[in-house]
């Protein structure tokens, strides 16, 4: 579904992403799992259309979308959910909700809403409730919602732990299993790497802008040099 290959980017004269190769295949939850810093935001923002880079190519559903505008690569079914959440604070649920649903046919959209008010409930409870109202995770539900009102064939979701109490990250998690159950593809960047490896199917280690391991997900949870630098001994 995914292929990226041999990408360089750079931020100024900074070489952020270096000789990056990886794939997604259609129904893999895969996670790129790294230290701060490492580069797994702007792998995303790359294959996003918000970076370029300036060598190397990157293949979505067998089309090049290395130098398509970002909107056009929402439309070709690839949603990213950014890290930080990025929900519009001054917008309703529902507003907020209805942005999501810009590449898609109006008609449709109530429909998509109520798939979304299903798998979080919550979130039709305070549909009329502004989003800076809400809690961290609940914020969190409502950016993975806007996004599957594009409806995505592939997710990306950056750093969806981020600032959420244990219990809501068990929760956020969870969601993220249940997407893959019902055939959205899942690329997923986060910095808990035991709880996104427990999930994904397969993983790659970022280390300073370049790739230094990839296996299935359970053989990098039992790698001893994994264990040590990322999920603490």
């Amino acid at each position: 579904m995914l292929i990226v290959n041999d990408i360089d980017v750079f931020y100024g004269s900074i070489h952020a992403i270096k000789s990056v190769s990886f794939e997604v295949q259609k129904g893999e939850v895969v996670t790129l799992i790294g230290a701060n810093g490492a580069g797994k935001s702007t792998i995303l923002k790359t294959i996003s259309g918000l970076l370029r880079s300036k060598r190397g190519s990157i293949s979505f559903l067998n089309s090049d979308i290395g130098s398509v505008a970002p909107h056009n690569i929402v439309k070709k079914g690839l949603a990213q959910v950014p890290e930080g959440r990025r929900i519009f604070l001054k917008m309703s649920v529902q507003q907020n909700l209805e942005m999501g649903n810009y590449t898609q046919d109006k008609a449709t959209m109530n429909e998509r809403m109520e798939d979304v008010f299903n798998r979080f409930p919550r979130l039709k409870e305070r549909r009329k409730q502004l989003g800076g109202t809400l809690s961290g995770g609940e914020q969190q539900m409502l950016a993975i919602g806007r996004a599957l009102m594009g409806k995505p064939t592939l997710l990306m979701l950056d750093e969806p732990s981020m600032g959420l109490a244990p219990l809501l990250v068990e929760q956020i998690f969870e969601i993220v299993k249940e997407l893959s159950e019902t055939g959205v593809t899942v690329l997923l960047v986060e910095q808990n790497a035991r709880m996104a490896l427990s999930i994904a199917n397969r993983g790659y280690v970022l280390e300073t802008g370049k790739i230094v391991a990839s296996d299935d997900a359970e053989k990098l949870l039992d790698d001893e040099a994994v264990r040590k630098a990322y999920l603490g001994g």
